[in-house]
């Protein structure tokens, strides 16, 4: 599904610690834009039966919304990776954070959520406006194998590659740069990964990369 109303890219890729950073050119999307993606990811849904949301990041850790049941799970063709600049919730324009995204290749452990028919409209408006306010993402459904061995389709968040705060090369020295430094709304880009790597290992779950990442960040913070 192609996503309307297109920013402008401006990559955040080369940005190094202590280096000035430019305010990047983008709009939040209106209204208007938010209902057309929303409508055009619901279009086949029958009205009548559940759908599942696979969570990779916060929703993991932070689903904020109901939902009838939930179970670890695994799909392929998309990775975990720290390659969405945040501007808001783990950073701010001036000095940007970094979240998780779900960019091609591979495979990925996570969440499946399982939401009842009645709360559809109201639990996938609430992930839109959480999850899309800037366009970075393209809503995708795909195949999820839950634990119990049960295939379902579930809809996940694909970060954008054409996105304006996609930075998917930045190397672990870089990275961990930005955990130790970047602050949101909603706290550090440090405490979302603590808090992403806590939550999978409470499921039983496992991301080496940013568990390695993590004690990275926090070995150089004691160095303080």
């Amino acid at each position: 599904m192609s996503a309307p109303g297109r920013p402008k890219r401006e990559s955040f890729e080369r940005q190094r610690e202590g280096s000035p950073v430019s305010r990047p050119t983008h709009d939040r999307w209106t209204g208007a834009q938010m209902q057309a993606s929303l409508a055009a990811c619901l279009a086949r849904w029958n009205g009548r039966s559940p759908l599942w949301v696979f969570g990779y990041g916060s929703l993991i850790w932070k689903p904020e919304f109901d939902y009838q049941a939930r179970q670890p799970a695994h799909i392929h063709g998309y990775h975990r990776r720290l390659c969405l600049r945040s501007v808001s919730y783990r950073g701010t324009h001036e000095c940007p954070g970094i979240v998780a995204g779900l960019d091609r290749g591979g495979s990925c452990l996570g969440m499946a959520y399982r939401i009842g028919a009645a709360d559809v409209p109201r639990v996938f408006s609430e992930l839109w406006e959480r999850e899309m306010f800037l366009g970075s993402y393209r809503p995708t459904w795909m195949r999820a194998r839950l634990r119990n061995g049960r295939l379902v389709e579930a809809l996940a968040f694909v970060v954008r590659r054409d996105a304006f705060n996609y930075s998917g090369e930045l190397s672990e020295d870089e990275l961990v740069g930005i955990l130790l430094r970047a602050c949101g709304s909603k706290g550090t880009s440090l405490e979302y990964l603590q808090r992403t790597v806590a939550a999978l290992h409470e499921a039983g779950l496992r991301d080496p990369h940013l568990e390695r990442l993590v004690h990275r960040a926090e070995h150089r913070a004691s160095k303080r």
